[in-house]
């Protein structure tokens, strides 16, 4: 399965999602084998888990160089049975160097062919754009998983994302599935998040995950000592919001 998490909108906690669904995965009792590929210029799901001196090649080398095998890149995490594709700021030339080239849309598909079959998921994070980059990941994916922040401007930008997601599904990658909406950051005791909460539901329906994540200053923290919120806080409500959420995602497969 590739899951590929985006939403347009930046800071709805898609890298929060992106590397403790990824470390819930490789943690579980079934050992599954996991890799986040990072996508996005500011290469945070990167850094939340390597030094930026670990590491030769990115996922911009990875893409520019077809030449380039998958395991020069691909970097080993302290969790067990999770890896890492590390990004860099130089991912963000790779708009202008695909604009016209024929496989632009499936750059990120043809190169994980070959590595595909080693890992039971692979997790992709976005930047928050629906540029080419976002669009190589959309094509490269099986599921695609959107957070929405429970707030009052959650669904700003909603109509883009899903009017991508049909296009790529009608003319690139017919497979494509909506995994699920995910609610983030989500306070029970604000009104206006419970508000947008229940919009949210009301706009997608079934697609909603049974999962919700709170707000929780720990996910926020655990990447600051490069650590997933299950090695960081354990016994936390995040955690066990993720370990909920990582379930629920299994129940797909």
């Amino acid at each position: 399965m590739v899951i590929t998490i985006a939403n347009q909108k930046g800071g709805v906690g898609k890298t929060t999602t992106t590397i403790n669904l990824a470390a819930a995965l490789a943690q579980n009792s079934n050992n599954y084998r996991t890799l986040i590929v990072d996508m996005d210029p500011q290469a945070n799901a990167t850094v939340s888990f390597l030094d930026a001196d670990s590491y030769t090649y990115t996922t911009y080398d990875f893409l520019e160089n077809p030449d380039l095998p998958y395991e020069d890149v691909v970097q080993p995490t302290k969790v067990k049975n999770l890896w890492v594709m590390p990004a860099s700021i130089a991912i963000a030339k790779l708009e202008a160097k695909l604009i016209g080239e024929i496989d632009a849309h499936f750059r990120l598909k043809d190169r994980l062919e070959s590595m595909k079959f080693q890992y039971d998921f692979i997790i992709i994070d976005t930047p928050p754009t629906l540029g080419l980059i976002t669009l190589n990941a959309f094509v490269a994916a099986t599921h695609l998983l959107i957070p929405i922040q429970a707030s009052y401007f959650a669904l700003e930008g909603a109509d883009d994302l899903l009017e991508t997601f049909e296009k790529v599904r009608s003319r690139s990658n017919p497979e494509l599935q909506i995994l699920g909406v995910l609610i983030t950051m989500y306070d029970k005791r604000i009104l206006i998040a419970r508000d947008s909460g229940n919009h949210i539901r009301r706009l997608f329906g079934k697609k909603v995950f049974r999962t919700t994540i709170s707000k929780n200053v720990l996910l926020e923290e655990s990447p600051a000592y490069k650590e997933s919120i299950f090695t960081f806080a354990p016994q936390s409500r995040g955690a066990e919001e993720y370990r909920r959420l990582a379930k629920e995602v299994l129940s797909h497969v």
